[in-house]
Formats: C-alpha cells, sequence, structure tokens
C-alpha cells in the first residue's frame, strides 16, 4: 500500500476514535455517492456532520485543510444531499475537517474544525 494510504486509513481511524471520544456516533465511513465519497458521517443530537479527514506527515507543502478544495466541498455537499435525502434527515447538518499531523516522534496532532465550510 502506498505510504500516502496508510497515513489516510490510520488518520480516517484515529478521527473516528476521536469522535467518539468526543460523544459522536459513526453513522457511515467512506460513504460514496457517484464520483464523491464522505470520509466519516457523524451524528450528534440532532446535527449529521459530514467529515473530511486528511492525515498528513507534514505540513510543508501546505495545511492538510487547505486540500480540501472548493471543487471537493461540492462533490461533498452533493453526496451529503443524497444521504440527508436517503435518510429523511430534516434537522441541522454540518462540514467539519478533522486533520492528522505526525510529529517528529511519529505521534498524532489532531485538529477538528467544526463549521468548516458551507458549500
Amino acid at each position: 500500500m502506498a505510504r500516502h494510504n496508510v497515513f489516510g486509513n490510520q488518520g480516517e481511524l484515529l478521527a473516528r476514535k476521536y469522535l467518539e471520544e468526543k460523544g459522536y456516533e459513526i453513522l457511515d465511513e467512506n460513504w460514496r455517492f457517484r464520483k464523491a465519497e464522505i470520509d466519516l458521517i457523524a451524528y450528534r443530537n440532532p446535527i449529521i456532520v459530514f467529515v473530511e479527514v486528511k492525515a498528513r506527515e507534514n505540513n510543508r507543502f501546505a495545511e492538510p485543510e487547505d486540500f480540501v478544495s472548493k471543487a471537493k466541498q461540492k462533490l461533498l455537499a452533493l453526496a451529503a444531499g443524497e444521504y440527508i435525502h436517503l435518510m429523511n434527515h430534516q434537522n441541522e447538518v454540518r462540514f467539519d475537517i478533522i486533520t492528522i499531523l505526525f510529529n517528529k516522534f511519529g505521534d498524532p496532532v489532531i485538529r477538528h474544525t467544526e463549521d468548516a465550510f458551507w458549500p
């Protein structure tokens, strides 16, 4: 498996654990609709939270959240709209970004940005 995939998989696992420790219920992981994929879909009464996870070994080139482009945000919104429709969710939704950077000791540093964007 490519190194970036290892970081991505490890990042999603850490993000899931982080959210669960904060009281979120994980509804889905890697949920796909057309060309879009939502890394984590979480619920904390009464809000459904669509979470994009970005894990990087370092931030030498940019901060991890900088890689969530406007195009990616639109794809996430498209997928989220379908999910909301299928679940018949009538309450609030939110788009969050969780970034994980691994420090020089290999320890994860997690940053959670709530309401990070609205496509």
